[in-house]
């Protein structure tokens, strides 16, 4: 099934940290297949003081149930050194790996919705998800460009440097 993730860091070596992630994703049964431009974005959520982000985005495959998807997920933040358990939504982070949108079904459990809840309107999701697929849509066909087009601009995204690499693992499949 086709899925995009989301990744962010604002602790350390950024970039390390958003590629430490994508290299992990393989031998948590997800192939990744495509790798956004990297974009230094200024925090959102409820902590605002704190270093901006470094973001991207991926475009995976993977046979992963989206429960599973998600624990694949949250197993790679963890071996990257995010504490899950302190429990302060949107503090600091090493890592940050969310599910956005898997397969053309939407998905709701107690753990995880699919779409992604912001997956529409944050400018830091939507301009890496749109350079991987300009005419990318939610299952209920609302187009991702359209979402961005209708936001407004105070949202700092800056494009950083280019996108991540594709693990060894990947590169030799295509």
């Amino acid at each position: 099934m086709r899925g995009y993730l989301g990744l962010g860091s604002n602790v350390g070596d950024r970039r390390a940290n958003l590629q430490a992630a994508i290299d992990a994703l393989p031998g948590h049964g997800v192939i990744v297949l495509a790798c956004s431009s990297t974009y230094d974005t200024d925090p959102v959520g409820e902590i605002l003081d704190q270093p901006s982000f470094l973001n991207a985005c991926a475009r995976v495959e993977t046979a992963l149930a989206p429960e599973e998807l998600l624990d694949a997920c949250k197993a790679i933040e963890r071996e990257l050194g995010r504490d899950l358990e302190s429990g302060v939504r949107h503090a600091p982070r090493p890592i940050d790996v969310d599910l956005l949108l898997l397969g053309d079904e939407p998905y709701a459990s107690e753990r995880l919705t699919l779409p992604h809840a912001q997956a529409t309107n944050r400018r830091f999701v939507l301009i890496p998800l749109l350079e991987l697929d300009f005419d990318l849509r939610t299952p209920d066909g609302t187009r991702l460009s359209d979402c961005l087009a209708a936001m407004p601009l105070d949202e700092g995204v800056r494009r950083e440097g280019p996108p991540l690499r594709l693990p060894a693992s990947a590169e030799r499949s295509e």
